[in-house]
């Protein structure tokens, strides 16, 4: 397994892309380095995101973990991993990936969370990204996360921002809408409200995605495949970004654009002690 950080690297010293065989490779690559940008996975600090360390001493569980990559990140820093989805052929993929990483501490489970199969007060750091919308209780769900944590346990917690899903809902098929899929949309509110009645205290929040908004606005009229999005609109939005990513006043530019649109909404919160 390559290390996201040096990919990143790589792709970012290689900003050019005017060799790169492949289109998907380079939308990678763009969306990589926006994430970074966006405070995630970093490596100099070993951080899954801004305000959230991960480390030896920590047991780590991911909700929902989808392909992997922040489960894989915190493995790199030598936490203790566990790693749960609904889906079963992404949990044995990301169990694989671990395992050819040379991986020692993990768990890899197949679970709705409904509840989790774990023991109370036993983790020290949970994240669950882009999960939240697609369940039918949040309340519920938030709670037996808080379940599992231990006293003053981390937690990283993201949905969909209300202004980029307001597009979706003009743009998106109806299935989008429905189970499996987004079942609700988050106010920025009611995000914070779910998450503090479940008893964790918020200690910050951030608001980060554009580049990824404006990419799903040209995805569905581009028409094309998710897992092949080779199309000359997302080709030309990559390369639209990764200029502006370049210019001298690029950063500071993302950051007012993440703020006005952004795709996600981004709570640290803290369990008491």
């Amino acid at each position: 397994m390559v290390r996201i950080a040096d990919r990143l690297t790589r792709y970012v010293r290689r900003m050019g892309f005017q060799r790169a065989a492949d289109r998907r490779e380079r939308s990678e690559a763009v969306g990589l380095q926006d994430l970074f940008l966006s405070g995630w996975f970093g490596a100099d600090t070993g951080e899954v995101f801004t305000g959230f360390p991960v480390g030896p001493d920590d047991t780590y569980l991911d909700v929902g973990c989808g392909n992997g990559g922040a489960t894989m990140f915190a493995a790199r820093q030598g936490c203790a991993v566990i790693a749960t989805d609904v889906q079963a052929d992404k949990v044995a993929a990301v169990e694989r990936r671990l395992e050819a990483a040379g991986a020692s501490r993990f768990r890899c489970l197949v679970s709705d969370s409904d509840p989790l199969p774990l023991p109370g007060a036993s983790v020290t750091r949970v994240v669950c990204s882009e999960v939240m919308e697609h369940v039918p209780d949040p309340g519920r769900f938030l709670a037996e996360l808080v379940r599992v944590g231990e006293p003053g346990a981390l937690y990283l917690l993201t949905v969909p921002d209300p202004a980029s899903e307001a597009i979706q809902r003009e743009l998106a098929p109806e299935s989008y809408w429905r189970v499996p899929n987004h079942v609700r949309v988050f106010s920025r509110d009611e995000f914070a409200d779910t998450v503090e009645r479940a008893g964790l205290r918020i200690e910050a929040r951030h608001f980060v995605g554009f580049y990824a908004s404006v990419w799903w606005t040209l995805f569905w009229p581009a028409g094309t495949a998710l897992d092949d999005p080779d199309h000359a609109l997302l080709d030309a939005w990559t390369r639209t970004w990764r200029l502006l990513l370049t210019h001298p006043d690029g950063t500071r530019i993302k950051q007012a654009l993440d703020r006005a649109l952004p795709k996600s909404q981004v709570i640290i919160a803290r369990k008491a002690a």
